[in-house]
């Protein structure tokens, strides 16, 4: 059975197409079939991001291809042992078909309260949908400091929601890695390697329990 992996956010910027890629790579690296859909075909933010890997000749490779609709994406998942879902840069009808049929779906926010409020009600949108609330959980990504991410937490809470264990830091090395074609588990420094693998386990742990 194909585990479905949703990443949808409210606003751009957060670390959507971030986390899909780097959970894309460790999967194909663990030596599963994975497609990485994006579905964001105005920006193709992913897409442009893997012709840079490609170019690059970096491994392990696994497939990235655009489609225009949640549905179209979801008919090719039983090809494939994972499917991560680049969602959308906003909200959309995609995000709710997305809410549905994934696994788990994975809302990357910042600890601004900008960023926090919008997502926080998308997630209360999809529960009204009927979308299970076990199945929606926050990454903290681009933090600054452990002080916000104390705070990014307790609102979440507040609002009735669980965030991931661990974060993805406020660092240019992530955008460095990224600009190559690599993923955040991909960077020179080995500590940022393992703090964003320790996220993505986090996913993978979520989705297993």
């Amino acid at each position: 059975m194909t585990t479905i992996i949703g990443l949808i956010s409210q606003k751009g910027g957060v670390g959507k197409s971030t986390l899909a890629r780097a959970l894309a790579r460790e999967a194909a690296a663990g030596g599963l079939r994975v497609k990485l859909a994006d579905l964001d075909t105005q920006q193709g933010t992913s897409t442009n991001w893997h012709r840079r890997r490609l170019e690059a000749g970096v491994e392990p490779a696994f497939s990235v291809e655009a489609f225009k609709t949640a549905a179209q994406a979801l008919r090719i998942a039983p090809d494939f042992d994972v499917l991560v879902l680049d969602g959308p840069a906003r909200a959309s009808a995609a995000t709710l078909e997305i809410g549905r049929q994934a696994s788990l779906v994975v809302q990357p926010t910042g600890a601004s309260v900008d960023d926090l409020h919008p997502a926080v009600l998308t997630f209360h949108e999809l529960v009204r949908e009927g979308v299970p609330r076990a199945h929606l959980v926050f990454a903290l990504c681009k933090i600054g400091t452990d002080a916000e991410e104390g705070e990014a937490r307790a609102y979440i809470a507040q609002a009735g929601f669980d965030a991931l264990a661990g974060f993805i830091p406020e660092r240019p090395a992530y955008r460095q890695a990224q600009n190559l074609g690599l993923t955040i588990t991909e960077t020179r420094f080995p500590q940022l390697n393992r703090r964003a693998d320790e996220l993505l386990q986090n996913v993978v742990d979520r989705i297993n329990g």
